[in-house]
């Protein structure tokens, strides 16, 4: 009985292992379950709860219907999500708001703020932003912590009045979700978005050391002006031991490559649309906040793309980076 014993746990150990390392491991990604776990939502449920979000958040929003910098954003997200565990079509779309903020909500749908995107030294940057949101959809996060609320509320009530699990459905379809709990991630769930988001970016051609720049240029500025960030994204800045766990993650788990894609012309031209939208509102005097032109900033409209336009810069070794620091 004792050896069957030991044999059982194992053979778990072994599968848990496996799956540990498969997670870690960037080829893998699309051949991998990271939203695995418990969730009374289906695929096709959380599409429409996170569709019906959207609309409510899209219509409380001042979303930018400039077709320029939609497309651009949208095209940057396709590309990271083709590069991710998401089993979702994805929707993004760009809200007029200084705050440093992305959104994520289930099944795909992602809303973006101006301020992330000017906010960001380079198109690198803003993919690391991105990748993190798009993290948290591919591994499900909103249902699956909506699914444990509502477990957690079930246990607090005896189980007789709602006749046992079949309670828990009636709860799930009279649509009994608090929108906030689905948005608020725990430390160990951003962690995992923070691993998952390294790794879209890096199979997406970016250098996922820009994850680590772009958030630690955004705790000093938080430190210099509180409320640089939205307090909804307050949770998303990683800590400084976060820091060093994404850097870990680059040095024991990303293999180095020739080349990354840093930034790009198109990146800088949606960078002074966006600066010339705001100011140019701000004359109309509709009460949209006037930013000025970043210094050396050219014309305001978008260049046109060329085909294979797409400069690579290559990457300082890690360790002269943080040499510098």
């Amino acid at each position: 009985m004792r050896l069957t014993v030991v044999i059982a746990i194992s053979i778990c150990a072994t599968l848990l292992a496996a799956q540990t390392s498969k997670k870690q491991d960037p080829e893998e990604i699309g051949n991998r379950d990271v939203g695995k776990g418990v969730n009374f939502y289906s695929i096709e449920k959380e599409i429409a709860l996170g569709k019906e979000l959207a609309a409510q958040f899209a219509k409380a929003s001042s979303i930018v219907d400039d077709p320029q910098v939609a497309e651009y954003i949208n095209r940057l997200v396709q590309n990271l999500a083709r590069n991710s565990d998401a089993k979702v079509p994805f929707t993004a779309k760009v809200v007029d708001a200084e705050e440093v903020n992305a959104l994520s909500l289930p099944g795909g749908f992602l809303f973006v703020n101006t301020g992330l995107i000017l906010r960001s030294d380079s198109e690198a940057e803003l993919a690391g932003g991105l990748a993190h949101e798009i993290a948290h959809i591919a591994a499900r996060h909103g249902t699956r912590q909506a699914t444990r609320g509502q477990i957690a509320n079930v246990a607090t009530i005896p189980l007789i009045f709602l006749g046992g699990w079949a309670g828990v459905g009636v709860r799930q379809a009279a649509g009994m979700l608090t929108p906030m709990g689905i948005l608020a991630f725990d430390r160990g769930t951003e962690a995992e978005a923070d691993t998952l988001g390294l790794q879209y970016m890096y199979k997406a051609g970016y250098d996922p050391a820009a994850f680590v720049d772009f958030w630690e240029k955004m705790q000093a500025a938080e430190k210099r002006k509180p409320g640089t960030i939205s307090k909804l994204f307050a949770t998303h800045p990683p800590s400084g031991e976060r820091v060093i766990a994404a850097q870990k993650n680059i040095q024991e788990f990303l293999k180095p490559k020739s080349e990354y894609v840093v930034n790009t012309s198109e990146f800088d031209a949606v960078q002074r649309r966006i600066y010339a939208l705001q100011n140019r509102r701000g004359r109309d005097g509709k009460g949209l906040p006037t930013l000025r032109k970043a210094p050396g900033a050219g014309p305001s409209e978008i260049e046109e793309k060329k085909d294979g336009d797409r400069p690579t810069l290559k990457r300082r070794p890690l360790t002269e980076r943080l040499a510098e620091d």
